[in-house]
């Protein structure tokens, strides 16, 4: 019988899989990789942080994962993964350190974990959006390392919408992230994992006329505020 403890989802990431935030029609705002975990029964681990870019999962994270594991040698079920948001939009972006830094963090989670999923970042990201060539990039970079460990992939460059995005048009919703870990689970069964529950049957809520009237002002100060910063931002 094998010794090494097992600990069911490791995940890596940015503030998007760290989750937190507003409830959005009560329904609290978790990380994609914790309902991702939840629907397959698995323990979660998550070494994510706000703001992260793929330098800092290498230097911190991976470090984190070794420093303040109880079973620092365990082996996982599933290793998540979607960084990426905040390389692509940094002013320093360099498109080769990235592509590195990636690499070794998905050599980590394929070293230690039986299936990886990889999430690709989407086209609808942020204002002023980075220019196109930085999205193909990394996305690129994504899919050639899903390529090469076998890993799962997770297409969400279409993924966008008022329901699911932020006025930011950066980080999901609550509704959001759920799409994310539904989009997640789709892809895991079609390769023979088991979902034993949906996260969009694990939650309970109710809409009103009234609510969506409040929801969607709040929306649109929030995008036209943002909007105007950006512009008062351009030289």
């Amino acid at each position: 019988m094998d010794p090494t403890p097992r600990l069911g989802l490791l995940a890596f990431g940015d503030s998007i899989t760290n989750g937190g935030g507003e409830l959005q029609w009560g329904v609290a705002l978790q990380s994609w990789a914790l309902w991702t975990a939840r629907a397959l029964g698995l323990a979660f681990t998550s070494f994510a942080v706000d703001g992260a870019r793929a330098e800092d999962v290498v230097e911190r994270q991976l470090e984190a994962a070794r420093d303040r594991s109880a079973h620092p040698d365990a082996r996982y079920d599933l290793g998540a993964l979607h960084i990426g948001a905040n390389d692509v939009r940094a002013l320093d972006w360099d498109p080769k350190a990235y592509a590195t830094h990636l690499a070794t963090v998905v050599d980590h989670l394929a070293g230690r974990c039986d299936r990886v999923v990889l999430l690709t970042i989407p086209l609808d990201l942020g204002r002023p959006r980075p220019v196109r060539a930085r999205l193909d990039a990394a996305n690129g970079a994504i899919e050639r390392e899903a390529t090469r460990v076998g890993a799962t992939l997770v297409d969400l460059r279409g993924f966008r919408g008022r329901r699911l995005m932020m006025a930011d048009h950066v980080h999901p919703t609550a509704f959001g992230q759920i799409a994310i870990a539904e989009r997640a689970l789709e892809e895991l069964a079609a390769i023979g994992a088991e979902v034993l529950v949906h996260p969009q049957d694990l939650i309970a809520f109710e809409e009103t006329r009234l609510g969506r009237l409040r929801g969607d002002a709040t929306y649109a100060y929030r995008h036209a505020k943002l909007t105007a910063s950006y512009a008062l931002r351009r030289p």
